[in-house]
């Protein structure tokens, strides 16, 4: 029985007034329990793909700003926003110079496409071994630095669709899947490294060792073949 503040009479528990006196009496009601945060949003469309293709910076060019070293997100966000149109993706033709430049195969591989990176590793030395047209190597890079933007535009929507689609997973672990589907392999900057040194070592080696013995100058004549009777 609630107590009167003023005179101390006792009432009743449903009494607004004291009986005896008149005051009002404070009726104290348990506080409502505090709502638990809410939890973390499901992050938007930009904020995956930026997840996705990691917080990596990278040295950048263009005609505005010249050379630039800042994160890769933003270098693909332009490149991504001339690909998807209100009636979808399109094809459109943009130049990544480090899939053109550098092993095409060893750039996709960074990336985690590993498909291309196998297509690009095999195809260019399979077309020079059957042609012996060693023009085909530059053709390849020129595809590759093309298309690169293109292809991997698709390989990130792809991903992220997929995993976007898994059931029954929380939003913590589908941010550590897209971390880890995404991203880069930083072990091939170093591999990339070693196959140039190899492939320098081998140019030295071939250019002290100077032309074969016994090819023919050119304009000499053939010695002739001994015959034997």
């Amino acid at each position: 029985m609630p107590a009167c503040p003023s005179c101390s009479q006792d009432n009743p528990n449903d009494a607004n007034f004291c009986s005896q006196c008149g005051q009002v009496l404070v009726k104290h009601f348990a506080e409502p329990e505090r709502e638990s945060p809410p939890s973390a949003s499901t992050p938007t469309a930009l904020q995956l793909w930026e997840t996705f293709i990691g917080p990596n910076k990278s040295l950048q060019f263009s005609l505005k700003t010249g050379w630039t070293w800042r994160p890769a997100f933003l270098y693909y966000k332009e490149k991504f926003a001339n690909l998807e149109t209100p009636n979808g993706p399109r094809f459109a033709l943009s130049w990544n110079w480090p899939a053109a430049c550098f092993d095409s195969f060893l750039w996709f591989l960074y990336r985690k496409m590993y498909m291309f990176a196998l297509l690009y590793a095999v195809a260019p030395a399979v077309a020079i071994f059957l042609t012996g047209d060693m023009t085909v190597g530059i053709v390849s890079r020129v595809l590759a630095g093309g298309s690169a933007n293109y292809l991997y535009f698709w390989h990130v929507k792809d991903k992220l669709q997929r995993i976007m689609a898994i059931p029954n997973l929380d939003e913590t672990e589908r941010a550590q899947l897209v971390r880890e589907e995404g991203g880069v392999q930083p072990y091939v900057l170093w591999l990339g490294a070693a196959l140039h040194v190899f492939m320098l070592g081998l140019l030295v080696a071939a250019v002290s060792q100077g032309p074969l013995e016994g090819d023919l100058l050119e304009g000499t004549e053939e010695r002739p073949t001994p015959k034997f009777f």
